[in-house]
């Protein structure tokens, strides 16, 4: 009978817990751009040039170390996470000129409740009472955050239209969690970025626009921030249980807000103060207690 995993010390947990907040934010600088290239293009051209430009960034590292480096044990598995991430994102995409920046964060947020039942069922990880205790106060100052938005916006079916596409990150994630346990973060960045490019081609094509000298600046930035993001989830998921993980996810509320008021100006309501207070309160309890944990 072979040995369950073992499970990380606290140390190891506190570490996963950062590379969280760091993906965090290094996404939000992503989505704020690639809000504002959707409004330029269509929205699906910009998902895929989006990962195509991701796929350029690691170009030169796979050219330099040779590309068997980079050749995963399981090519099936990054291509079912390629598959399941895409129809995840062009739910996501389709909704992204139409949410703004703080709402799509706070949709997003139901993201952990799905990643933490799926690492108890599919993964075996232990159920800590904390965990969801601290996801349920964080999701709740989500709701504080989201709810006036709808109620009279009219913009109702764009964040459903978002929300549909919560469960289907949560599985990718978890196949990602399963991949850590064989391929390296830098592998399976760069099989996402190529499987999801392919995938998301056949979408671009109808409504392809030619991007200015400008646009492909920023889509390059795009896919810069894209891979470093996804490298520091894909290193969180590698030395942390994914459950200890998604709790210090709601730090995103406060970059989505702040970038919000910078680029597009949308001033944070107090509701968004407010929900954001309570989200720190759950983080500052879990990672508090996650460090006593033996």
């Amino acid at each position: 009978m072979t040995a369950p995993p073992a499970r990380p010390g606290r140390a190891a947990t506190l570490r996963g817990m950062a590379w969280m907040v760091l993906a965090g934010f290094l996404f939000c600088l992503l989505n704020a751009i690639a809000r504002r290239l959707a409004q330029e293009l269509d929205p699906f051209q910009t998902q895929f040039l989006r990962y195509l430009a991701g796929l350029l960034v690691l170009l030169p590292f796979m050219l330099r170390t040779g590309l068997l480096a980079w050749r995963p044990h399981s090519i099936s598995g990054q291509a079912w996470r390629g598959a399941v991430h895409t129809a995840g994102l062009l739910l996501w995409f389709w909704a992204l000129p139409h949410v703004p920046l703080a709402d799509m964060t706070a949709i997003g947020f139901t993201g952990p409740i799905f990643i933490m039942a799926g690492a108890v069922v599919f993964l075996g990880e232990p159920m800590v009472r904390a965990r969801w205790i601290a996801a349920a106060i964080g999701f709740l100052g989500v709701l504080i955050v989201v709810a006036p938005q709808f109620t009279g916006s009219g913009d109702g079916f764009w964040s459903l239209v978002m929300l549909a596409s919560a469960p289907l990150f949560a599985a990718s994630f978890l196949i990602t969690k399963a991949l850590t346990r064989r391929d390296r973060p830098e592998v399976i960045v760069a099989w996402q970025a190529i499987t999801v490019a392919v995938f998301t081609l056949p979408f671009a094509v109808p409504g392809w626009t030619w991007p200015t000298a400008e646009q492909w600046g920023w889509f390059l930035l795009t896919g810069l921030l894209g891979s470093a993001g996804h490298w520091c989830l894909t290193e969180a998921f590698r030395i942390a249980d994914m459950s200890a993980t998604q709790p210090v996810k709601f730090v995103d509320m406060i970059w989505a807000a702040a970038l919000g008021w910078l680029v597009f100006s949308d001033v944070p309501a107090t509701t968004t103060f407010a929900g954001a207070a309570v989200i720190f309160v759950a983080t500052t309890w879990i990672a508090r207690r996650e460090a006593r944990r033996r």
